[in-house]
C-alpha cells in the first residue's frame, strides 16, 4: 500500500510516521501499513478533530494516546509526556498526528536530537519540510534566533 493521502503525511523511518489530523479513512490506513499506536497532540475541541478519536482508533485495533497540547503554549512536560510514550512504544509501530504537522515534527525534531542523539540535520529535515517554527515553538526547540520571529509554513498558510 503506498502512503495515506493525509495532509503533510511524512514518514520518520519503518517505525514513525507523521501527518496532520487524519480522517477514519486515514486512520484506516494507517492501521493498514501496520501502525499499532496513535498519539495525538492536537486539542480535540479543535473543529477539523475527530469527534472521538480514540473510540475510532480502538474499533480499529490500535491504541491510542492523547497528549493536548496547545498551540500557543508547548510545555516541557507536554515534551516529557511525549517522550515518556515513545519510550514505551519503542518496538510499535506508532503514528504521531496533530491537526497540520507542525506541533509534531517540531515534538520530534526535539526528540530525535536529545533523546535518539541524531545530528541537527537529520533532526530537521522533516520539520523544515513542513514549517520553520517561530515564537513561542522556537523557544521550545531551543532556537533562540527564532524566537523573536513568525513562524513559517513550507508553501502554504493553515
Amino acid at each position: 500500500m503506498s502512503d495515506p493521502n493525509i495532509l503533510n503525511w511524512r514518514r520518520l523511518d519503518d517505525r514513525i510516521t507523521t501527518s496532520g489530523q487524519p480522517d477514519e479513512a486515514g486512520l484506516a490506513a494507517i492501521r493498514d501499513l501496520g501502525v499499532g499506536h496513535v498519539v495525538n497532540l492536537a486539542l480535540h475541541t479543535h473543529p477539523k478533530a475527530l469527534p472521538d478519536e480514540g473510540a475510532s482508533v480502538a474499533a480499529l485495533g490500535m491504541t491510542y494516546t492523547h497528549i493536548p497540547v496547545d498551540f500557543d503554549n508547548p510545555t516541557e512536560d507536554d515534551f516529557d509526556r511525549f517522550c515518556a510514550v515513545m519510550a514505551a512504544a519503542a518496538d510499535v509501530p506508532v503514528h504521531v498526528h496533530c491537526i497540520v504537522n507542525a506541533r509534531v515534527t517540531a515534538f520530534v525534531y526535539r526528540w530525535q536530537r536529545d533523546v535518539v542523539g541524531a545530528g541537527e540535520g537529520e533532526a530537521r529535515t522533516m520539520m523544515d519540510s513542513v514549517w520553520h517554527p517561530g515564537g513561542v515553538w522556537a523557544e521550545f526547540i531551543g532556537d533562540e534566533a527564532g524566537v523573536t520571529q513568525a513562524s513559517a509554513f513550507a508553501g502554504r498558510d493553515y
